[in-house]
């Protein structure tokens, strides 16, 4: 079986200390990162996420409702928008930026954009038509399995995993390598996955 791990939205952004700061997201990052160390060889491709907007619309709120609006958060070309450092450490090349001028809780909604230089809504619609989309990127692999980990369970990683299983991967979710906005929001996430054939296992 050919793998690929995909890393979602591990950002300084939805860790301690950030605009939307997600409980343990520092201790997923570490975890994220010693796992890749011990289990590179497993995957024939790897890719992170990025939550990377410019203009999102109406995703950002001064009011927020934490459903649908949300307080601006990944800002592209900010520290908190980059890849967490203990991620961006382990060199994986490929990098997928989504959100730019819409909200977007899927790796699949994004593009590949290993510079992190930010684009014009032109440029994300051409790139968005033309360009590298996850989709593409694991079908030109020939990826089997879908393995995830990162932030947040109960919203990208799920919507990731869901997005998987809807193009007909084996899902796996790693569930010491992610963590949830909130513990009720957590469990939902978890039955709808498991409802849509996700496999929920620990990394080890």
């Amino acid at each position: 079986m050919t793998k690929a791990l995909i890393i979602v939205d591990v950002q300084p952004t939805f860790c301690e200390g950030g605009e939307l700061a997600v409980e343990g997201g520092n201790a997923v990052a570490r975890a994220i990162a010693s796992y890749v160390g011990d289990h590179r060889g497993d995957y024939a491709y790897m890719a992170t996420t990025q939550d990377w907007h410019i203009q999102p619309g109406g995703h950002w709120s001064q009011n927020p409702d934490f459903v649908d609006t949300w307080p601006r958060h990944g800002v592209a070309g900010t520290p908190g928008a980059d890849l967490h450092p203990a991620v961006a450490a382990l060199g994986i090349s490929h990098h997928f930026k989504k959100g730019q001028y819409a909200a977007a809780y899927s790796g699949f909604e994004g593009v590949e954009d290993d510079s992190g230089r930010i684009q014009t809504r032109q440029e994300v619609g051409y790139l968005l038509g033309h360009g590298t989309t996850l989709a593409k990127a694991l079908k030109a692999v020939g990826v089997d399995q879908v393995d995830l980990a990162g932030i947040a369970e109960s919203h990208c990683v799920k919507e990731t995993a869901l997005d998987a299983r809807r193009l007909g991967y084996a899902v796996r979710v790693f569930e010491d390598l992610t963590v949830p906005v909130s513990e009720e929001l957590g469990r939902a996430a978890r039955r709808q996955m498991e409802e849509a054939g996700v496999t929920l296992v620990p990394s080890r």
